[in-house]
């Protein structure tokens, strides 16, 4: 369920989701930004050279400012009672749902759900900054400023005299600029020299193992640690095929070996992927949805028969299944190459 659905379940809510309702607290917000004045923090809003601000920029600033104040009214008192208890923890698995609710919504080509789901995206942005201006550790206008103020660090062939002359130039520049980054934090909090200033440090080791080797991968490449081509990948996991398959002819095979080269191999693979230019959990999720219709067509066709699909012999699933493969392939936009090795 994502947190929009939640509130229509409370009613208590409702009333309170009013567009254009001011912002709480503003005595407080205004002695605050004379506190950052004071200690030569400028709080306006940074215009770097080359970026004028124009009508569509002022909109989206105007409701975003009003989805700020809705969110804080939630919290505030008088608010919704499901918003009150929530904290940056309890949120985590509405952020995860939302993030590919969003990727479903992308891929249905339906641009209106496209855009609602970005915006239960970007509520799950402003809640946790509300959360964290309630605790006093940073205000929503510190998440906005540190993006700006990152992406025009990080884009020096831009706003700077650094050349880049192709994509890989900047994937090149960014990676090394994000390294530089990680050894400046590390000097300001007197870390200095106990943590590695690698490019793949900053890969979290939270992330879904699928991505995560994608992204540590990625971040090597980017800084000429690749393939020359992509026969060179393809052997690579020919190789980890023939290491799989001596591991599971030998006696007494250990289940960690087996890991570990079924764990090579998919490696490799999210190597083909990544080299081809195409995002192996986007691939993957196509994969098993196009494995799911396949599957289902095949029960509902044992089923015209008047059988379990489970019954079936061997043989019959097998014909079933190159029933349902013919069948994806007759579909209008269909493309056999896509079919292959499946």
């Amino acid at each position: 369920m994502s947190i929009r659905a939640a509130y229509r379940k409370l009613s208590g809510c409702v009333e309170a989701q009013k567009a254009g309702l001011s912002l709480p607290n503003a005595k407080t917000s205004a002695r605050r930004t004379s506190a950052r004045r004071k200690k030569g923090v400028d709080s306006r809003v940074a215009r770097e050279p080359g970026i004028p601000l124009r009508r569509r920029d002022k909109l989206a600033g105007e409701w975003f400012a009003k989805l700020v104040a809705l969110q804080a009214r939630l919290r505030g008192p008088g608010g919704c009672p499901w918003d009150h208890e929530q904290t940056h923890a309890s949120l985590r698995k509405f952020l995860i749902e939302e993030t590919y609710e969003v990727l479903d919504a992308m891929d249905s080509g339906d641009r209106r759900k496209f855009a609602s789901e970005l915006g239960d995206v970007l509520l799950q942005v402003v809640f946790h900054g509300i959360l964290a201006e309630e605790s006093g550790d940073f205000r929503i206008s510190d998440i906005i400023e540190s993006v700006h103020t990152k992406m025009v660090r990080r884009h020096p062939h831009v706003f700077g005299a650094v050349k880049a002359k192709t994509s890989a130039d900047v994937l090149k520049n960014w990676e090394q600029l994000k390294t530089e980054e990680r050894a400046e934090e590390e000097e300001a909090n007197g870390l200095r020299g106990t943590r590695t200033e690698s490019v793949l440090a900053g890969v979290p080791r939270s992330l879904p193992a699928m991505l995560e080797a994608y992204q540590l991968t990625r971040r090597a490449s980017n800084v000429g640690f690749d393939w020359e081509n992509l026969g060179g990948i393809l052997e690579k996991l020919d190789e980890e095929r023939r290491e799989l398959e001596s591991e599971t002819s030998a006696r007494g095979a250990k289940p960690e070996r087996l890991e570990e080269e079924v764990g090579d191999l998919l490696f490799v693979g999210v190597n083909v992927a990544r080299f081809l230019g195409v995002d192996p959990e986007i691939a993957l999720r196509a994969a098993n949805r196009k494995f799911k219709e396949r599957f289902e067509w095949m029960e509902s066709a044992a089923k015209r028969e008047g059988r379990r699909f489970a019954d079936l012999p061997r043989e019959r699933m097998e014909e079933l299944w190159n029933g349902a493969k013919s069948r994806g392939r007759e579909k209008p936009g269909g493309s056999k190459g896509r079919e292959a090795g499946a």
